[in-house]
């Protein structure tokens, strides 16, 4: 699954036609209440079940709870299913006390993507519980994972004030260039950010499937990352924000 997701994700984000309609570059036209949710609780669905499944995942191994046999067994805990829980929770944390939401998002695209999220939760978590880890690899990646998760949230905090700013300047809802940090380089920063995070995971976990999960994550915002430039670049005009800006990887992609 993991290497079908990194081989399509990509390709399907970049694409206006095919790419996952939440966020900002949204296409999405029907606003009727019985068919979408408010963008803030479409943001809880997608992030909700894959922390409550870390977290349970985590307290279930640490009581030592014993499944009947003949069913799965409850993975070890490991540092890689702690970091990966602490990725999910602060992005329901920004959701509910960070981010500012105005639109609705449809209800099929936050439930699919909620279903993949917590499904590499429990992959971390099982892939991460067999003993594979090693001290120089957990050092190297939870530092890793620190510079990720912490410049993802400078990049929220600073999009969270831009908006701010621009519906207490104007009284309405109005996107405004991003500035400062790393949108000078790149139109994704926090992404970025988010995908040294998953880098500093899969390190610390030392397992070929968490690597693949890096890997997926790398594609999906990849071109989540493509659509974000085209929808500035769309918006804005060439002074406020320049062509030749890339995407991603500042200077690369």
């Amino acid at each position: 699954m993991q290497l079908l997701v990194t081989a399509t994700s990509y390709s399907a984000e970049a694409n206006p036609k095919t790419r996952a309609q939440y966020s900002k570059v949204s296409q999405t036209k029907d606003d009727k209440l019985s068919t979408t949710w408010p963008s803030r609780l479409a943001m809880m669905v997608i992030y909700t079940p894959p922390v409550t499944a870390s977290v349970a995942l985590l307290v279930l191994g640490l009581q030592g709870v014993n499944l009947p046999a003949g069913t799965l067994t409850i993975p070890s805990p490991s540092l890689a299913a702690v970091l990966c829980a602490i990725q999910f929770g602060k992005r329901c944390l920004e959701v509910l006390f960070l981010h500012k939401y105005s639109g609705r998002t449809d209800r099929g695209t936050p439930i699919m993507i909620s279903v993949y999220y917590t499904l590499m939760a429990v992959l971390i978590a099982y892939a991460s519980g067999d003993g594979n880890e090693n001290l120089d690899m957990m050092t190297v990646g939870t530092f890793i994972f620190a510079v990720g998760i912490t410049g993802n949230f400078y990049h929220h905090y600073l999009l969270a004030n831009l908006r701010s700013a621009s519906n207490r300047n104007t009284n309405t809802s109005k996107y405004v260039v991003p500035r400062g940090g790393f949108f000078s380089y790149v139109a994704a920063p926090h992404y970025f950010f988010e995908l040294i995070g998953w880098l500093g995971i899969a390190i610390v976990s030392n397992h070929l499937n968490v690597y693949l999960v890096f890997a997926a994550m790398s594609s999906y915002l990849g071109g989540r990352s493509v659509a974000q430039n085209d929808f500035n670049r769309k918006t804005f005009g060439e002074k406020e924000w320049p062509r030749d800006r890339k995407n991603l990887v500042p200077f690369v992609f």
